[in-house]
C-alpha cells in the first residue's frame, strides 16, 4: 500500500513537471520576447494573454506538491539560519556579560583597594595617582560653572592654572572626555542620584567593559566561536597589571582612548573578512569611522598608534593580500578623521605633520606611479615591492619635512633627540631627555613582565599561534608573488589560515607592536591585550589546527574531525586550569580590604586650602597636579610630557633639588611669580632608584656640577644642595624664604617679597 502511494505521488510529480514545461512553451509562442521585455515591471500594461497564462501557471503550481529534494533543501536552509541566529544570540549575550562582569569587578576592586565610599572628598581625590588628578579637576570645574557654555569658555581662556600663562586647556590637555562626561551628568539629571566622582569613575569603568567586549568580538570573529572571546577576556583580566592602568590612574587619556581603539580594531577585523554581506560590511565601516575619529580626538598620541596600524595594512597591500577597494576605504576613514580632528582640535599642527598622514600620502602616490606592480614573474614582482617600499618612505619623509618647514611643530626636535639617545646614536646632558629615558615606560621591559605572561600561560600559546600563522602567511605571500590567485571561498579542509586577510592583518599588527614593546615597556598596554586576543583565537580556531595537520600530513585520524575536537578540548582545558589557579586569587582580591592612606599629603592639602586665593605654588609636576585638583590654586607646572615648554618649566622648578645658591632659586621662583615652594623629602633624600636616574643626579649632570669621565665621577659645585641647606635655617636662605609648614614628607617655604639681609 505504501509503495502504491509512493508510485502515485511520483507520477503526479512527473505530470506536474511535464505540464509546467508545456505551459512554458505555450507562453513562448503566445508572448513574443520583445513584448515580454517591453514592460517587465509594469503590471498594468502587461499583455492580457500573457497575464492569463501566468495566472494559470501559478494556479497549477499551487496544486502540484513540491518535490522531496526541494522540501529538504528548504528545511536545511531554515535549520542553518536558526543555528546561526542562536549562535549569534548566545555569543552576543556572552560578550555583554563578560563586559559587565569586568566593570563590576573593577568597581568592587577599586572600592576595596581605596575604601572609596568611606573617605572624604579630599582623600578620594588623592587616590588619582601619576599626575592624573588634574584632568578630574577640570571635570569638577565644568560642573561648578554656571552653564556648560560658560565652562567651556573659561577652559579655553584659562589663566588660573599655570602662572604667567593663559592656556587653552581643552586643546593642551585634550579635555574632550571631561566635557562630554560633565554634559552627560548635567542633562541626565544625575545630580540627585549619584555623586560626581562616582559618575566619572563609572563612565571610565563602562568604557573598560566596552574594551574587553571588543576584544571578545575580535577573537570571536577570527575563530568562529565565542569560546575564544571568553578565553581572551579571562587572559586579559589575569594579566591586568600589564594590560591596563585603570586601577591606579583612572583619568589618564589612555583609559579613555584605548577602548575606542579596541572597537576600531574589531570593526576593521570584520571589514577585512572575505564573503561578508553588504550590510555587515557597511556596519563595520561606520563603526570603524566613528571609533577612529573618537580615538584621535581623545588621545594626543593616537596618530602614532594609527600609523603602526596603517603600516600593517600597507604590508598587506604590498603583497596583494587585501582587496584594494577595502584598503582605499580605510584610507578614507583615516583622512576624514584627521581632517575633522584638525578642525575640532583648534587646527592642531601635529596632525598635519603626523606620520600617519605622511605614510598615506606616500602610499597613494606610489600606487599611482606603479600601475603594474602586481604583474610579472616572481623576481620582477619582488623587485617592484622593494621599489614600492623605497618610494613610499621617501615620499613620506619628504612630505613630513616640507610640512614641518611650513608649519613649525615644537615637539618634533625634542622627539628626534630623545630617539637618538635612546638608540645610542648620541649622548646628551639635557635634563628633559635624560628624565624621559629614566621613566619606566621608556625603558626596555623587565624579565618579570615576560615571567608574568608565561605563568598565566598566555605567552607560550601566543608564540605557538603566531608561528603557525606567520609560516602560513609566508606561504601565501610566496604563492601570491608566484602568480597564484588568492582563494576567497576557503573550506576547513583547505588548511590555509594564512589566506584570511583579517588573520594576516593581526599577524602584522602584533609583530609591529610587539617589536616596539621590546624597546619601550610603556607600549605593553597596546600589545598585551592583543596577545591575549590572538592566543585565544588560535587555540579555538579549527582552521589553525587544520593548517598544522595539513603540514604534518596526518592520515591515521581524519584531520577535520581532530581539528574540531582540539579546537574545543584545548580551550576547555586551559579554561579549567585558569579557573582553578586564578579564581581564588580574584576572590581574595575582592574580599580583603587594602589600605591606602597618605596622612602627610592630606595634611598638606588641608593647609594649602587655607592659603590666599592669589597664591601660586611651585613644586614637582606630580605634586602640582594634586595641588591643583584639591585646592584649585594656581601652580607653576603640570605633569604633561607632551609640551616641551612645560617640561622646561619643570626643569627650572626642579632646581630646588640641585646644588644652586639661594639667590638663583629665588630668581627662578619670582620669575614665575611663585608665592610658596614645596620641598618633598622623598625627592630630596631619594635613595631607592638606580643611581643616575634620581632627579638630583640628572640635575647635577645637566648643570655641569657632576662630570663622568672614564668611569670616574668629578664634582664641581660651589654651593650645597638647596633642599638640604634650606632646612638649616641660616642666612642667606632665611633672607629669601620663610618656612610656614612642615611634616615628615613636605616642607613649605614662603617666597619673601621683601628680602631681609640679616646674618
Amino acid at each position: 500500500m505504501i509503495w502504491e502511494m509512493t508510485e502515485v505521488r511520483q507520477r503526479k510529480e512527473q505530470s506536474c513537471q511535464e505540464y509546467e514545461q508545456k505551459v512554458s512553451e505555450k507562453e513562448d509562442l503566445e508572448c513574443p520576447a520583445d513584448l515580454q521585455n517591453e514592460h517587465p515591471a509594469d503590471e498594468e500594461t502587461a499583455d492580457p494573454v500573457c497575464q492569463d497564462a501566468e495566472d494559470t501557471k501559478e494556479k497549477e503550481k499551487a496544486d502540484c506538491p513540491k518535490s522531496p529534494l526541494a522540501k529538504s533543501s528548504l528545511n536545511n536552509s531554515k535549520s542553518v539560519l536558526l543555528q546561526r541566529l542562536v549562535k549569534l544570540f548566545f555569543g552576543c549575550l556572552a560578550a555583554v556579560t563578560c563586559g559587565m562582569m569586568y566593570a563590576v569587578y573593577l568597581s568592587t576592586y577599586h572600592e576595596r583597594k581605596f575604601w572609596f565610599s568611606s573617605r572624604r572628598e579630599l582623600e578620594r581625590e588623592i587616590t588619582f595617582q601619576s599626575g592624573s588628578g588634574v584632568y578630574y579637576y577640570y571635570y569638577k570645574h565644568m560642573l561648578t560653572a554656571p552653564s556648560f557654555e560658560r565652562g567651556i569658555y573659561e577652559l579655553m581662556r584659562d589663566n588660573r592654572t599655570i602662572s604667567t600663562q593663559t592656556i587653552n586647556a581643552v586643546e593642551q590637555l585634550s579635555l574632550y572626555p571631561e566635557l562630554i562626561t560633565s554634559l552627560l551628568y548635567r542633562i541626565t539629571g544625575s545630580q540627585d542620584v549619584i555623586e560626581p566622582v562616582y559618575f566619572y569613575i563609572g563612565v571610565v569603568f563602562g568604557l573598560q567593559a566596552v574594551y574587553v567586549t571588543a576584544l571578545f568580538v575580535s577573537s570571536w570573529v577570527m575563530s568562529g566561536t565565542w569560546v575564544a572571546g571568553i578565553l581572551a577576556v579571562a587572559w586579559y583580566i589575569i594579566n591586568r597589571p600589564d594590560t591596563t592602568k585603570v586601577e591606579y590612574a583612572i583619568p589618564l587619556r589612555d583609559n579613555w582612548a584605548l577602548p575606542y581603539f579596541s572597537c576600531q580594531v574589531a570593526a576593521l577585523t570584520g571589514f577585512l573578512r572575505n564573503n561578508i554581506n553588504s550590510a555587515t560590511e557597511m556596519f563595520c565601516y561606520l563603526l570603524m569611522s566613528a571609533s577612529t575619529f573618537t580615538f584621535i580626538m581623545i588621545w594626543e598620541h593616537s596618530h602614532y598608534v594609527l600609523f603602526i596600524q596603517c603600516l600593517a595594512l600597507f604590508l598587506l597591500d604590498c603583497f596583494d593580500l587585501v582587496q584594494p577597494r577595502k584598503l582605499a576605504d580605510v584610507h578614507k576613514v583615516y583622512l576624514c578623521s584627521l581632517a575633522l580632528a584638525y578642525v575640532m582640535q583648534f587646527q592642531n599642527p601635529g596632525l598635519l605633520s603626523s606620520p600617519l598622514l605622511s605614510l598615506m600620502t606616500g602610499s597613494v602616490l606610489a600606487r599611482y606611479l606603479q600601475q603594474n606592480m602586481k604583474r610579472g614573474p616572481f623576481v620582477a614582482r619582488l623587485m617592484k615591492i622593494l621599489l614600492r617600499f623605497y618610494l613610499v618612505f621617501t615620499i613620506a619623509i619628504t612630505f613630513s619635512y616640507v610640512v614641518k618647514r611650513i608649519i613649525p611643530v615644537n615637539e618634533s626636535d625634542h622627539i628626534f633627540k630623545f630617539l637618538e639617545v635612546k638608540f645610542g646614536l648620541n649622548t646628551t646632558t639635557d635634563f628633559v631627555t635624560n628624565m624621559l629615558l629614566c621613566q619606566e615606560a621608556f625603558q626596555t621591559p623587565s624579565q618579570d613582565f615576560f615571567l608574568r605572561l608565561t605563568q598565566a600561560s598566555v605567552l607560550p600559546f601566543y608564540i605557538l599561534v603566531l608561528l603557525v600563522c606567520l609560516f602560513s602567511t609566508v606561504q601565501v605571500i610566496y604563492r601570491r608573488l608566484s602568480g597564484e590567485p588568492m582563494k576567497s571561498n576557503l573550506r576547513l579542509e583547505d588548511g590555509r589560515i594564512g589566506e584570511q586577510p583579517e588573520v594576516i592583518y593581526h599577524v602584522f599588527h602584533t609583530l609591529l607592536f610587539g617589536a616596539l614593546t621590546m624597546v619601550f615597556e610603556g607600549l605593553k598596554y597596546l600589545w598585551t591585550p592583543y596577545v591575549c586576543m590572538f592566543a585565544a583565537f588560535g587555540v579555538c580556531s579549527p582552521e589553525l589546527w587544520m593548517t598544522v595537520f595539513k603540514w604534518l600530513r596526518l592520515k591515521s585520524v581524519h584531520p577535520v574531525v581532530l581539528a574540531l575536537i582540539l579546537s574545543t578540548a584545548v580551550p576547555t582545558i586551559i579554561g579549567f586550569s585558569l579557573w582553578r589557579e586564578y579564581f581564588p586569587r580574584v576572590i581574595t582580591e575582592l574580599s580583603e580590604l587594602q589600605e591606602f592612606y597618605d596622612p602627610d599629603t592630606v595634611e598638606l592639602m588641608n593647609w594649602i586650602k587655607q592659603a590666599p586665593v592669589a597664591a601660586v605654588f611651585a613644586g614637582s609636576p606630580q605634586l602640582m597636579g594634586i595641588v591643583k585638583l584639591c585646592s584649585g590654586w594656581t601652580v607653576t607646572s603640570l605633569p604633561l610630557y607632551t609640551d616641551i615648554n612645560l617640561m622646561k618649566r619643570s626643569e627650572n622648578i626642579y632646581q630646588v633639588y640641585a646644588m644652586r645658591s639661594a639667590e638663583d632659586i629665588y630668581k627662578i621662583l619670582t620669575s614665575y611669580k611663585a608665592s610658596y615652594v614645596i620641598v618633598e623629602e622623598a625627592v630630596c633624600s631619594e635613595m631607592s632608584q638606580t643611581k643616575g636616574c634620581r632627579i638630583k643626579d640628572l640635575l647635577d649632570v645637566a648643570n655641569g656640577h657632576v662630570v663622568y669621565e672614564k668611569g670616574e665621577m668629578f664634582t664641581f659645585a660651589k654651593y650645597g644642595r638647596f633642599c638640604h641647606e634650606i632646612k638649616m635655617n641660616y642666612s642667606p636662605y632665611t633672607n629669601y624664604f620663610t618656612r610656614v609648614f612642615w611634616n615628615l614628607s613636605y616642607h613649605v617655604y614662603k617666597v619673601n617679597t621683601v628680602i631681609s639681609f640679616q646674618y
